[in-house]
This record gives C-alpha cells, sequence and structure tokens, in this order.
C-alpha cells in the first residue's frame, strides 16, 4: 500500500510538471489578472452610457415639452383669433337695424323697389319734427306772400335777415305799390336775383292795390295771376295764412324726400304734387309739405342723408343707398356733365341723362 502511494505522487508531480511550465503558469496568472481588471473598467464605462443615457432623454423631454408649449400657444392663438371672431360676430348680431342695414343694404339696387307705407311713415315723420311750420316771419299774409317770392333761390334764414328792415319801410301792399323797384333793391340786395324780385314785389303789390283793394286773395287763380306768384308760392299762403290749400307745396325738399321714399316716381314739381294729391288726405297737404322740408334740412340731406338717425328709415325703401335719389340731373358745363361724389356723374336715380 504505501509503495502505490509514492508512484501516484510521483505520478501527479510528474504530470504537473511536464505539463506547466513556471514561465506559462506565471503569464496564465497575470493575464487571468488583467482579465480581472478590464471588467471593472467595462463596468465603470456602462455606468457612463447610462449616465449619457438621462441625459438624451432630458434632452427629448425638453424638446417634447418645447412642441407641446408650441403647440399650446398655437392652441392659445387659435382660442384668441375664434374669441375674436366670436366677439365681432357678437357686435355684428347686437347692432342697431340701421347700422347693419348700412351695410347690408350697399349693393342694393340703386332705385326704390316699392314705396314706403304713407301712414306710418308720415306718423313717424310727425313725431320726429313735432314743430314743423313754415319758417318765414311774418304777422299778415302780406308779408307771408312778400317773404315767400323773396325765398325763390335763397334760404329762409337769409330772407329772415332782410324782411324786418323792408316791413319797416313799406308795411303793406299800398306803401309797396307807391315806389319803384330801385328803392326796394337796395334793401334786398343780399339775396339772389334781388333786381327781379324787386320788380315783382311792387308789381304784385301794385295788383293787390287795383285788383284786391290792398287784401290777398284767397284763391289759387288770383294769386298766381300776380307777378312773381306762382303754384308753390300761392299754396304756401293759401295753407298758411287761411289753412286752406288747393295743393301741395313741392320744394326741393319735398320732391327728394317724396321720391327716396317712393311716393313719387316722376321728377317734376307739378306732377309730383299731383302723386301726392292723391296719396295725402286733404286736411294733411299743408302739414305734410312742412314735416318733409323739416326733415329734408335736419335729416334727408341732398348729398349727405343721415339715414342711421332717420327715424323712418326702416319704412324708407331708399335707405342707406338714397344720396343720388332725388338729385338734380347735370348741367352740362363745356359741353361736360357736372360730375357728383367720387367722380359719378350726379344724376337722379331713374331720371334719364339729358342728351349732349
Amino acid at each position: 500500500m504505501p509503495a502505490r502511494s509514492k508512484v501516484s505522487e510521483s505520478k501527479t508531480a510528474r504530470g504537473a510538471g511536464a505539463g506547466t511550465s513556471p514561465r506559462r503558469t506565471a503569464a496564465a496568472r497575470s493575464t487571468a489578472t488583467a482579465k480581472k481588471a478590464k471588467t471593472p473598467a467595462k463596468t465603470a464605462r456602462a455606468p457612463a452610457k447610462t449616465a449619457k443615457t438621462p441625459v438624451k432623454t432630458t434632452k427629448n423631454v425638453a424638446k417634447k415639452a418645447k412642441g407641446a408649449l408650441g403647440g399650446a400657444e398655437a392652441i392659445a392663438e387659435e382660442a384668441k383669433t375664434g374669441a375674436k371672431k366670436a366677439t365681432s360676430s357678437a357686435g355684428k348680431a347686437s347692432r342697431t337695424t340701421p347700422e347693419a342695414s348700412a351695410r347690408d343694404r350697399t349693393s342694393a339696387p340703386s332705385a326704390p323697389t316699392a314705396p314706403a307705407p304713407f301712414e306710418e311713415t308720415f306718423r313717424k315723420l310727425r313725431e320726429a319734427h313735432p314743430d314743423a311750420h313754415c319758417e318765414l316771419d311774418h304777422e299778415n299774409p302780406f308779408q307771408l306772400l312778400v317773404a315767400t317770392v323773396l325765398s325763390a333761390q335763397s334760404t329762409d334764414v337769409m330772407v329772415n335777415q332782410v324782411t324786418p328792415a323792408l316791413f319797416a319801410r313799406w308795411p303793406d301792399a299800398a306803401a309797396l305799390a307807391a315806389t319803384e323797384p330801385e328803392e326796394v333793391e337796395q334793401v334786398i340786395n343780399r339775396l339772389g336775383m334781388y333786381r327781379q324780385k324787386a320788380k315783382n314785389l311792387v308789381g304784385l303789390a301794385r295788383g293787390l292795390v287795383t285788383n284786391h283793394g290792398g287784401a290777398v286773395p284767397r284763391s289759387l287763380s288770383e294769386l298766381v295771376a300776380l307777378p312773381g306768384v306762382g303754384r308753390k308760392t300761392a299754396n304756401v299762403v293759401l295753407g298758411v295764412a287761411f289753412g286752406a290749400p288747393e295743393g301741395v307745396v313741392v320744394d326741393t325738399h319735398v320732391q327728394r324726400i317724396t321720391q327716396r321714399l317712393g311716393w313719387s316716381s316722376e321728377t317734376t314739381p307739378d306732377k309730383i304734387e299731383q302723386d301726392l294729391m292723391k296719396l295725402v288726405p286733404r286736411e294733411q297737404w299743408d302739414l305734410v309739405s312742412h314735416v318733409l322740408i323739416f326733415h329734408g334740412r335736419r335729416i334727408c340731406a341732398a348729398r349727405k342723408p343721415a339715414c342711421v338717425s332717420c327715424p323712418v328709415n326702416r319704412e324708407c325703401p331708399s335707405a342707406f343707398q338714397a344720396e343720388q335719389v332725388g338729385r338734380k340731373p347735370p348741367r352740362a358745363r363745356n359741353g361736360s356733365p357736372r360730375r357728383g361724389p367720387a367722380g359719378q356723374n350726379a344724376t337722379s336715380r331713374g331720371t334719364p341723362r339729358p342728351p349732349s
């Protein structure tokens, strides 16, 4: 038994000695140690890579956050725009009817399509102008007749500045009939066509003295027979002084507004008067002219009608497009028609242009 043990130990020692040299053993140990040393290095690099990953992730998150912020800003801007549109729509919806109509009717037909209903429209006009009356200052029918003759191609304001001196010097028909036109001219020379008017005043005064005993007649036919007295002047006197007009006074305001309201499609005063006499009850013939004149002077002006503040803009078929309706036709000047606003011909709507 002991002999075998020695043999085994010697074989083991021999095998160990034969298979592994001291140098190789040392090298193997060095390699193993180096491998062990590299392993921590790799492990150290791994946390570094792991450390870079959160940085990239943070950048990505930042980019996403920035994108989200931009999206939020875009949404906010969109919401703001929507709010503006909503406000604008609400403003349009809450706008008063006249203001809304001002935009809606700009592309409407140029001529009235249907007349305004007379009774309701005239009622509103009377309520808007309760003080409508003849604005020529006078104290009796003679003074009214004289003032009305002077008002042709002149304003009531200018006439009222002239008549006090005129009536102080010639208070009645007899006094005026005894003077000469040249003396009257000196008193009324601030008015247009004063020479012709002076001649007419002296002529009508003499006619009153000769044919009517110095009194103003109460019939249309007798009045229009006097110098300088036409149908319009006669109806002013008959309506204001005696309360018995034989027609409707159609001056430039009445003509313009009647056409704008669609109450007449005619363009001459005598034909417009006939239309109004059929439309308006006789007891209102005098009043309707005063109301329309007040309305024309204060609201429905020729060039810039104040349709927004007009009490009958709902009834008026020309509302917000009325500037050229009822205007006078163009006058030829050096072979060219008169030009209106913005280079447009100043023609009346529905009135044919005169041949050139």
